[in-house]
């Protein structure tokens, strides 16, 4: 394949090229309820080549060989014709060329273990929970995507980087039947590391059973202003959703009246709030070692102290701001060409316990489980899976119905405890323009004072 790929280039005229070559396998299988809805597997393959000429960018991506020579044509074309036309021409930040075969370390490698094995384990976490008092019904995935990449650029860089990333969950609906009540939650289990990361998981699916029979007696939360513990899926959201996404170039780059409110330095949250992106741990599922630039993954401490001190950049947008390339350029698959988009993004742990925090809370609520939600600029919704009341410093009634609204910037200011705990979710995800699977998030436990709740 290096081979290959180095023929290719030197067809190239032009400022800077690179290919990615990339071939993924996936598999899928589908409960409904008691109903086997989908099983199988599916394997595509394709190129992604970019051209830098004389100030234009442009991509395009193949998925035949044989129409290699036409690409080339028409890729360097629309390269030149977007030089001649951009006000500002395109620079990049090349790194320091790499040459690694990065190996794929697993705990047990689902390639080499049968789907009906794997049918078996969905089926095994879908029966227990449908047996669980109160379960109407369920809707449980497995999910497995195995990216082989190879890339290559004109300045000497050649890199092979295989990546796994596994999960089953979905959705459990619980139904109360003197009245049709109907309540949800969801569980996960996954990472990049191997199947065995799914074995064994009884628990989880059980107890997000209990959960979402419990919700069926559980009151609607009352709107109002409450003082809020976030656990860690619930900090892990707010920080990827709010606050992330302003911390990729890509987004900042065309948002004049954004890009003045987030400059590095400035003071945007409390002084014990630090945040970093960094997907360099293996086995986490956001973990890769090279982008789809072939850049080296750094950590980037986005926020030290409540000042904004980084952000997440591809190489043309790191010239844009002159700031250092990051390794943050990743595409969904074979088919695009990539973007800025976080790997793993959390809030630094601090040094208080829970229960100090639900002590500092005083009265408020506990908000566990992100349920969904959305952002419009600097404004976002959040919607919990289930919460507890805070009375007085200790856990009370289960509450349902729950939804955080707010204003990122006073939310960042007002992050007044941060708990000594750290977990990160088993699966990834974001659509920021492109489905990326392993956009991992996670955190501790914080203290958010004076959030808005709407509810009843």
């Amino acid at each position: 394949m290096q081979r290959e790929l180095k023929e290719i280039i030197s067809k190239v005229n032009a400022d800077y090229c690179d290919i990615r070559y990339e071939k993924m396998n996936t598999t899928k299988i589908t409960y409904n309820g008691q109903e086997l809805t989908e099983i199988g597997a599916n394997q595509t393959d394709g190129y992604v080549l970019r051209v830098l000429k004389n100030g234009g960018f442009a991509s395009i991506s193949i998925t035949n060989r044989e129409d290699i020579d036409r690409a080339i044509k028409i890729v360097s074309e629309s390269a030149t014709l977007l030089g001649r036309e951009l006000k500002e021409k395109v620079k990049l930040e090349l790194p320091t060329a790499a040459v690694d075969d990065v190996p794929l370390t697993l705990e047990g490698d689902p390639r080499k273990i049968p789907i009906d094995e794997k049918l078996s384990l969905l089926q095994h976490y879908n029966l227990i929970v449908l047996k669980s008092p109160n379960i109407q019904t369920t809707t449980l995935t497995y999910n497995e995507v195995y990216r082989d990449k190879y890339f290559a650029t004109s300045h000497g860089s050649f890199i092979h980087q295989p990546l796994i990333t596994l999960s089953i969950g979905g959705t459990i609906v619980a139904k109360r039947e003197r009245d049709g009540l109907i309540q949800n939650v969801r569980a996960t289990v996954g990472g990049s590391n191997g199947f065995n990361k799914l074995l064994n998981r009884d628990n989880v699916f059980l107890d997000k059973a209990k959960i979402a029979s419990d919700l069926l007696d559980a009151n609607p939360v009352k709107g109002g202003t409450y003082n809020l513990v976030l656990d860690p899926n619930m900090t892990g959201v707010f920080t990827h959703e709010a606050f992330g996404h302003f911390s990729e170039a890509d987004i900042v780059e065309n948002m004049p009246s954004l890009r003045e409110k987030m400059k590095i330095g400035d003071k945007l949250g409390s002084d014990i709030l630090n945040i970093i992106d960094d997907a360099t741990a293996m086995g986490q599922v956001g973990y890769y070692k090279y982008d789809d630039e072939g850049v080296a993954l750094r950590p980037v401490t986005l926020m030290e102290k409540g000042v904004l001190t980084g952000r997440l950049h591809s190489m043309k947008t790191s010239t844009v701001f002159n700031e250092p390339i990051s390794g943050h350029t990743v595409a969904e698959d074979n088919r695009y060409s990539p973007i800025v988009r976080m790997g793993c993004i959390y809030i630094k742990p601090g040094n208080m316990t829970f229960d100090e925090l639900l002590k500092a809370a005083g009265n408020g609520i506990y908000v566990i489980g992100a349920k969904g939600g959305q952002t419009n600029g600097e404004n976002f919704s959040f919607a919990a899976q289930y919460a507890y009341e805070i009375k007085d410093g200790k856990l009370g009634a289960m509450v349902r119905d729950i939804n955080i609204m707010g204003n990122l910037f006073t939310t960042l200011k007002n992050v007044n405890g941060i708990a000594n705990d750290f977990k990160l979710s088993e699966a990834g995800g974001c659509g920021k323009g492109q489905l990326n699977i392993k956009s991992c998030h996670g955190g501790p436990h914080i203290l958010i004072k004076d959030a808005l709740i709407g509810g009843v």
